[in-house]
C-alpha cells in the first residue's frame, strides 16, 4: 500500500507571499492546489502549461514538502531551469535539491551512483552522437559489406535508438520503417551485438542508453527501486504527449508505490511518432491510474476568439482524444483567418511575400511573422519570393534550401557534365561512391588530368582510364553511363531531365544509405526537379543555383537598424513558438496531409494534430493558402486538391479570398 503525504496547509511552514488563488485562473488553480495521487493534466495551446508546473512546484513547497522529494521530468534543460528559477522568485526557498532536468540527464545522475549493479563504472563515458556513429563505423569496417551499399553509421544509429526507445526489436523496426534494408536484418543485428560489446568494453554509453541502463538497473535491483520509490514522493512531468515507451516505463516504475505522478501535456499536440514518442501513453494514462483525476485548462491567453474556433474545429474529427474546447482570454478580432487559393506554388510564394510586405507597412515587425509548412521542400519557392524582394529571413533549419548537402551533391554531377574542368564538382561527386574517401577522389582527379585532351571524347571512354577499386568498381561504371547520358555534347538534355536520370542511375542509391531522412531529403530533389522546369540551359539553372545559395537577402530596413526576419519552418519545428502573424502554405492533399500519412487512421491523425499545432501558433492573424497546380506532380497529381482538413472546417469561419492570375 503506498503511503500517503500529508500536505500542510499554507501558513504552516513558511510565510508565504504568493496569492495563488489571485495569480491563477480557475482551472489552474484547481490543478496546482490538489492532493497527492494520479494526475491528468490536459493543458491546451497557450493555457499557460510553464506557469501551471512552476506554481505546482511552488504549491508543494510552500506546503511542506521536502525540495528533495520532488522529481521534474522535462524535455530540455532550458525549460527546467526556467520553472525552477521561476519558483525561486516566486518562493523564499532552497530549490537546488529538487530533481529537476531531462529524463537523460536524471538516468545519468541514477547511474553515476549505480552503474556497477549492470556490469559499468561509475566513470563511465558519455557518447555524443558523433563519438556514437564513429564506433559504430568502427564495427562496420570489421565486416564485409562491399557486395551492397551499406547503410551509414548515422542510419544505423537511427535504426537501433528508434528500437531501443519503442521498445521494438530491430528486425521489426526495420521492417516497418526502413524497409529497403531488409535483405540486412541479419547484418545489422550482428552489427547492434557488436555496438553493444564495444560500449561496454570501453566503459561507454551513448545517449539512449542513459534511458535503458536507468530502466534496466530499476527493473533488476528491488532494493535500490524501492529506495527511489520512497524518495520521489511527488513526481511531475512535462509535454507527456511527446514520451516515449522507455519514457513512460521509468515514470511508472518510479511512481508504482504513492502514484504521486502528475503529468502535464496535451494529446492534441503529440506530433513525435516519426521519433519515437507514443501519444498512447498520455491516452491510456487514466487507465494505467485508475484513480486519476482529470484536470483541463481551456483558456487561451494567445490568440483572438476567431483563430481558435477554427482551431477547435480543425482537430474536432479526431475520434482518439480528450474533447477540450480551447476559450479565448483575448477580446474578439475584426479580422477572420483566410482561405486563399491561388494558381501555383509560385503564386502562392508571391501572395505570401506581397501580404508580409503590406503587414510590414501596417506596422507589424518582421520578426513576429512566420510561413509554415509541412516538408522543408515546401519553402522553395516562399524562400525565392523573398530573396526577389529583398525580405530578409530565416530558416528554423539553418540551411537554405539550395545550401543543403544532397541539393549541392545533385549539382555536382550537373556541373561536371557540363564542365569536366571543374575539379571540386568532380571530387564531392565522387566521394559519394563506396569506398571512395578525400585522397581516393585526388588520385582519380590525378588520373583524369593526365590523359590528353584528344582522349576525352566522352565520358565513358574517359573516366574508364581510372585504376579504381573493387568497392566503387560497380558504382563507378554506372557513373561512366549516366555521366555520358546527361552530357550535353550528345544531345540537349534539359535541366530538369538531368536531375531526374541522375536520381535514378546513382544517387537516390546513395541517398537511401546514407540519410535516416531520407524521404524527406528525396521530396527535396522531386521540388528541385520540378524549379529545374522553369529553365532551358542547364548553365543558367546552375548559375542560378549558385547565386540562391551564396547571397544573403538584404535587409529592406534602414542600414543602421537591427535586421528583424521572416521565420519559415516546419510545422514541428515550430511547436512552442508563437507570432503575430501565421501564414500556412501548401494545403493540399498529398502535400499535408502527406501521401504517406493516407496509410492508416493514426497517421492520418497525428496530421490532423500537427495542422492543429500549425494554427495555434497565430496570435492575431492567420491565412490558409494552397496552389491548384503543381508541375512538379505526376499525371494526375498536378492538378492538387485542397486539404481534408480545410473542408472539415465550417466555412463561418475563415474567409475567402481570390486572387488575380
Amino acid at each position: 500500500m503506498a503511503r500517503e503525504y500529508q500536505l500542510k496547509k499554507i501558513g504552516s511552514v513558511i510565510s508565504s507571499s504568493t496569492d495563488y488563488r489571485a495569480e491563477l485562473n480557475d482551472q489552474q488553480y484547481e490543478a496546482v492546489t490538489s492532493g497527492p495521487g494520479p494526475a491528468l493534466v490536459l493543458a491546451g495551446a497557450g493555457s499557460g502549461k510553464t506557469r501551471t508546473l512552476t506554481y505546482r512546484v511552488a504549491w508543494l513547497l510552500d506546503n511542506g514538502v521536502e525540495p528533495e522529494s520532488i522529481l521534474l521530468l522535462t524535455f530540455t534543460n532550458k525549460a527546467a531551469r526556467e520553472m525552477l528559477g521561476r519558483v525561486a522568485a516566486l518562493l523564499p526557498l532552497e530549490t537546488r535539491a529538487i530533481w529537476g532536468g531531462t529524463f537523460h540527464s536524471i538516468g545519468n545522475r541514477l547511474l553515476r551512483r549505480h552503474a556497477r549493479e549492470i556490469g559499468f563504472q561509475p566513470g563511465f563515458t558519455i557518447m555524443d552522437r558523433e563519438d556514437s556513429e564513429d564506433l559504430i563505423s568502427t564495427v562496420v569496417g570489421g565486416i564485409d559489406t562491399s557486395a551492397v551499399r551499406f547503410p551509414t553509421a548515422e542510419v544505423l544509429g537511427d535504426i537501433f535508438s528508434f528500437a531501443l526507445n519503442t521498445d521494438r526489436p530491430v528486425p521489426e523496426v526495420i521492417a516497418a520503417k526502413y524497409r529497403r534494408f531488409q535483405p540486412l536484418t541479419n547484418q545489422i543485428g550482428f552489427i547492434q551485438k557488436k555496438y553493444e560489446e564495444r560500449k561496454r568494453f570501453a566503459n561507454a554509453m551513448d545517449f539512449d542508453d542513459l534511458l535503458v541502463k536507468t530502466v534496466q538497473v530499476l527493473q533488476q535491483n528491488s532494493t535500490i527501486a524501492e529506495f527511489y520509490q520512497r524518495h520521489f514522493q511527488f513526481i511531475l512531468v512535462d509535454e507527456y504527449q511527446d514520451t516515449n515507451k522507455l519514457q513512460s516505463e521509468l515514470i511508472d516504475l518510479l511512481a508504482i508505490r504513492h502514484q504521486s505522478v502528475m503529468v502535464v501535456g496535451d494529446d492534441a499536440q503529440s506530433i513525435y511518432s516519426w521519433r519515437g514518442a507514443n501519444y498512447q501513453n498520455i491516452l491510456d494514462f487514466p487507465r494505467r491510474y485508475p484513480n486519476a483525476r482529470i484536470y483541463r485548462i481551456e483558456t487561451n491567453y494567445r490568440s483572438v476568439p476567431e483563430i481558435l474556433a477554427l482551431a477547435n474545429a480543425a482537430i474536432r474529427a479526431n475520434t482518439k482524444q480528450f474533447s477540450k474546447t480551447l476559450r479565448a482570454h483575448r477580446d474578439g478580432s475584426e479580422i477572420r483567418p483566410a482561405l486563399v487559393s491561388l494558381f501555383d506554388a509560385n503564386q502562392q510564394a508571391a501572395f505570401v511575400t506581397q501580404r508580409i510586405l503590406a503587414l510590414r507597412e501596417g506596422g507589424v515587425d518582421l520578426g513576429s511573422i512566420a510561413v509554415l509548412y509541412r516538408a522543408h521542400f515546401q519553402s522553395l519557392e516562399v524562400q525565392l519570393a523573398l530573396t526577389r524582394s529583398r525580405v530578409p529571413f530565416s530558416i528554423t533549419s539553418g540551411l537554405r534550401f539550395f545550401e543543403q548537402a544532397h541539393i549541392k551533391d545533385v549539382a555536382a554531377f550537373m556541373k561536371f557534365a557540363i564542365n569536366p574542368a571543374d575539379e571540386v564538382a568532380f571530387k564531392r561527386m565522387a566521394r559519394l561512391l563506396p569506398g571512395v574517401a578525400v585522397k581516393t577522389a585526388e588520385k582519380l582527379w590525378e588520373q583524369l588530368s593526365s590523359v590528353p585532351d584528344s582522349e576525352r571524347g566522352d565520358f565513358r571512354n574517359w573516366l574508364g582510364h581510372c585504376r579504381v577499386g573493387q568497392k566503387p568498381a560497380k558504382a563507378w561504371q554506372q557513373l561512366r553511363y549516366t555521366l555520358d547520358e546527361i552530357a550535353p555534347g550528345r544531345q540537349p538534355v534539359s535541366p530538369s531531365l538531368m536531375i531526374r536520370i541522375i536520381l535514378e542511375a546513382v544517387y537516390d542509391d546513395y541517398l537511401q544509405a546514407k540519410y535516416a531522412n531520407y524521404e524527406q531529403r528525396r521530396d527535396d530533389l522531386t521540388s528541385l526537379e520540378s524549379y529545374a522546369r522553369t529553365f532551358e540551359a542547364p548553365i543558367d539553372f546552375l548559375s542560378q543555383l549558385s547565386l540562391l545559395a551564396t547571397t544573403e537577402t538584404e535587409s529592406i530596413r534602414e542600414p543602421d537598424q537591427e535586421t528583424e526576419r521572416i521565420t519559415l519552418s516546419t510545422i514541428h519545428q515550430a511547436k512552442g513558438l508563437e507570432w503575430r502573424a501565421v501564414f500556412v502554405i501548401w494545403l493540399t492533399d498529398g502535400m499535408f496531409p502527406s501521401s504517406r500519412s493516407l496509410e492508416s487512421v493514426d497517421s492520418m491523425e497525428e496530421e490532423r494534430r500537427l495542422f492543429y499545432v500549425a494554427v495555434t501558433r497565430a496570435k492575431d492573424e492567420l491565412y490558409l493558402t494552397y496552389p491548384a497546380y503543381w508541375p512538379g506532380g505526376s499525371g494526375d497529381n498536378r492538378l492538387q486538391r485542397p486539404s481534408r482538413f480545410l473542408k472539415e472546417i465550417p466555412h463561418d469561419l475563415f474567409e475567402e479570398w481570390q486572387v488575380g492570375l
